[in-house]
């Protein structure tokens, strides 16, 4: 055998390889997603989602029904990519806090889970934007970004969120485009 003849075998077996694993993904990323799955996990996003957004003298994100919001966003306004990046998501942290703590995500404690959630934080997303970006379009966004997202919309959006955790001016009087913010003043609740 010549080594051009290898060199060509070894290319084509690669090639052959990627895209298989490729085709795999794609798959994977393509099938539906059963809704009870994701109503079953309903207690780990309602952790996550605190944890994004903690009770502290405003609403938490518990209080302010942030996981039903979640759960029927991703269920009725999401393509499937991104409810199943969101499940595998969720089934990797479910294995990252088993394989490193021994316990599932809920039964961890705080500071565990603390730790569960900066992992995935952090590796949300590669360090170049193109590749970010590039990653996005073909298999979804994160896990981790999608929850953020979703926990921050679901909260400025909800009655206790608005009224409660940010400021809101039922009957605005008149409209000041440009206004120095106060010392310890809540973002406006309005755009």
């Amino acid at each position: 055998m010549n080594r051009r003849t290898y060199l060509k075998s070894t290319l084509i077996l690669g090639a052959l390889g990627l895209t298989s694993l490729s085709i795999f993904k794609w798959i994977d990323l393509t099938k539906p997603v059963n809704p009870a799955l994701l109503w079953s996990k309903k207690d780990i996003i309602a952790e996550l989602a605190e944890m994004i957004i903690p009770e502290t003298d405003t609403p938490g994100a518990k209080s302010a029904s942030v996981p039903d919001y979640i759960i029927n966003v991703l269920l009725n306004c999401m393509d499937i990519k991104k409810q199943n990046k969101f499940c595998a998501g969720i089934k990797a942290l479910e294995a990252y806090s088993v394989n490193n703590y021994g316990k599932k995500f809920l039964d961890c404690s705080a500071t565990e889970r603390l730790e569960v959630f900066d992992y995935f934080a952090r590796h949300a997303g590669f360090s170049y934007r193109i590749l970010n970006r590039i990653n996005n379009k073909f298999f979804g966004e994160p896990f981790y970004l999608t929850l953020r997202d979703l926990t921050i919309e679901g909260y400025c959006m909800s009655q206790k969120g608005a009224t409660l955790g940010l400021a809101y001016d039922y009957i605005p009087v008149n409209y000041n485009a440009c206004i120095p913010l106060q010392p310890n003043q809540k973002s406006w609740a309005t755009k």
